[in-house]
């Protein structure tokens, strides 16, 4: 059973199977009960907005205001490594954006900063599968989407080796075969330069006030 995600790249013969790219997170020290009710989010809401460079946040149990987006770069190769997960650029980018949406954490330091690798397959779909010749099963791709996706791709998988006919066998992602990414240097070209795109995608709509044409170009050559 292969659930390794972003780190698949790193098992031989499966070096183009998803592309690793990085999430980004800070954390804040624990807030007042009366900031989560000026902000909206007293009740532990997830949320995100529809920006091309991702961003998303929540509050921890806790109390502190988790906070991630993308932004680190692609690395040559699919490499994966605890030193690619120290991003100060990323990091102070996440904390400026924080602060914008919800300037009540203005002054409130930041506590917690760390990264890790999710995959991405080449049409961005994940998949769950068996080979039952070979007897290799597979899942990923989650396109960071993880949490609740690996949860039904595990009963999904169940299902699959032991032979059930249930209604999770008979979802689109089964068996689902994504295109390979492209050999590098041009996956470290073309993921790099989506990601810059996207960076100058939010911008371009923010002064023009239509949807971002940089965006629908990488778009369509992104998803393949």
């Amino acid at each position: 059973m292969r659930a390794t995600e972003g780190f698949t790249p790193s098992l031989p013969g499966h070096e183009r199977e998803v592309a690793p790219v990085y999430s980004v997170m800070i954390a804040t020290a624990p807030l007042p009960a009366e900031v989560w009710e000026t902000v909206g989010l007293a009740g532990r809401t997830t949320f995100n907005d529809q920006r091309h460079m991702v961003i998303y946040g929540q509050r921890t149990a806790d109390g502190r205001f988790a906070f991630g987006g993308r932004g680190a770069p692609y690395r040559y190769g699919s490499r994966v490594s605890a030193g690619q997960e120290d991003v100060p650029r990323v990091f102070s980018w996440l904390q400026r954006t924080l602060v914008d949406l919800v300037p009540e954490v203005a002054d409130v330091p930041v506590t917690h900063r760390w990264a890790g690798p999710l995959g991405i397959a080449r049409d961005w779909w994940p998949s769950v599968g068996l080979d039952r010749d070979r007897g290799i099963a597979w899942a990923g791709g989650y396109v960071g989407d993880g949490v609740a996706a690996s949860n039904l791709a595990g009963r999904t998988i169940a299902d699959l080796v032991l032979g059930r006919d249930s209604d999770l066998v008979t979802l689109p992602w089964v068996n689902h075969r994504s295109p390979r990414w492209e050999p590098e240097p041009l996956r470290w070209l073309g993921l790099n330069a989506g990601l810059t795109a996207m960076g100058w995608a939010d911008p371009e709509e923010r002064a023009t006030g239509r949807s971002s044409l940089v965006a629908r170009a990488f778009g369509r050559l992104m998803h393949g």
